[in-house]
């Protein structure tokens, strides 16, 4: 009796151990290739509504928001005729009285990037910012959506003898897949 509980015990574990892998995992089907896309014709836009080519970001580079939501890269060139104090130089420093959350990109949601965005921001004594810069970026469109949010940004500018002066300022906008929804662009 013994003999042959030990001998279906043993006939079990070898069959288990043919029939059934040990990892667990499934065996994975290989996609048949896909034939090439089909070719689409390339649509005219109509001369009214030329966009400009979307910027990217390059550490180091400066950069200015436009009037239309967009970034344009400051050349070598232009002039800043404004007087820059440091924050040891001011009176009161800036305040931030908005700061608008940048949104995350499809590619980089699908790729899983995250991480600190980080800008050097000239505030200006108008109350915009005039000049952006890259410190740190992400890649696949987040540190475009960084410098886009803090075109937005609102302040009271520095003071410096009861006048408004500029100030530079160092923003970090922080990108984690937990804080954004599967559900926004």
């Amino acid at each position: 009796m013994r003999r042959m509980k030990a001998f279906a015990v043993l006939a079990t574990l070898v069959w288990a151990s043919l029939a059934c892998p040990q990892s667990g995992r499934r065996a994975r089907e290989i996609p048949a290739p896909a034939s090439p896309p089909a070719v689409a014709e390339p649509t005219t836009r109509p001369a009214t509504q030329a966009e400009p080519p979307p910027v990217t970001a390059e550490k180091n580079q400066e950069y200015r928001c436009t009037e239309d939501g967009s970034l344009a890269r400051i050349l070598e060139t232009d002039v800043n005729d404004e007087t820059i104090l440091s924050a040891k130089e001011v009176d009161a420093r800036a305040v931030i009285i908005a700061k608008p959350k940048p949104s995350y990109t499809r590619e980089a949601r699908r790729n899983g990037v995250q991480g600190f965005v980080t800008l050097k921001l000239l505030l200006s004594a108008t109350g915009k910012i005039t000049r952006l810069r890259v410190v740190k970026g992400l890649p696949a469109g987040l540190t475009e959506n960084g410098m886009r949010a803090a075109c937005k940004l609102e302040f009271k500018p520095a003071l410096k003898d009861g006048h408004p002066v500029a100030q530079w300022l160092i923003a970090e906008y922080v990108f984690r897949l937990a804080d954004s929804s599967i559900f926004t662009p």
